[in-house]
């Protein structure tokens, strides 16, 4: 049986939206929090009843945190937050590309989620999640038929476990990688996700995932 979540995102542009989306039409109640209020305020009421707006910087009224943010913003922002996030499942969903779109901006022996994680407090949980798909295609939800894969890396195993059983009931497939120092290789799909885009595909109507043979 589906458990239905109250889902805090903290962000309002395109993943916020995205996510949001598939979010409310599972079921899920979704508060959505921005630096800039009103634009939480619009993508609420895009939304819908099932969504609400929260005071950013106040502790989020979810368990599951969306971490809807450019990553050049998310580690301010978890910051600022500070022990309003204590004991909360994070969902890191940020991709640190630098402006080149060939190389990542963490430090070379790290990797976003792992700054994001030191940013955080000691007893929030952390996942990596939605990261390498782009919104409007997330925001589809299945193409040709499949569902989308939703690939996750994280240290907590209860943790992975309620953000799969949140992606699937969003209708895509939660894809478990390992712990969380696999969330640099996701994030080095992102890179590869734009090389495609640049140099095969041309445009971003594509999806990463898995073909699952016999």
């Amino acid at each position: 049986m589906q458990r239905i979540e109250t889902i805090s995102i903290i962000g309002a542009g395109g993943m916020a939206a995205a996510i949001g989306v598939l979010a409310v039409k599972a079921g899920h109640n979704v508060e959505v929090t921005n630096r800039d209020s009103a634009k939480a305020q619009a993508l609420a009421e895009r939304l819908g009843p099932a969504a609400t707006t929260g005071t950013f910087g106040a502790a989020p009224a979810g368990g599951i945190v969306i971490l809807a943010l450019p990553y050049p913003a998310v580690l301010d922002v978890v910051k600022q937050y500070g022990n309003a996030l204590a004991g909360k499942l994070l969902v890191d969903i940020t991709n640190p590309v630098a402006p080149d779109f060939t190389s990542l901006v963490t430090p070379a022996d790290s990797f976003g989620a792992r700054e994001i994680a030191l940013a955080a407090p000691a007893d929030a949980l952390l996942v990596k999640a939605f990261n390498t798909q782009f919104s409007h295609v997330l925001a589809r939800g299945a193409a040709d038929g499949r569902p989308l894969d939703v690939f996750l890396a994280g240290d907590e195993a209860s943790a992975k476990a309620r953000v799969s059983a949140f992606v699937d009931s969003l209708g895509l497939r939660a894809l478990d990688v390992g712990l969380l120092p696999m969330a640099r290789a996701l994030e080095h799909m992102c890179l590869l996700s734009l090389g495609l885009m640049t140099d095969a595909v041309k445009n971003t109507n594509f999806a990463i995932g898995v073909r699952l043979l016999g």
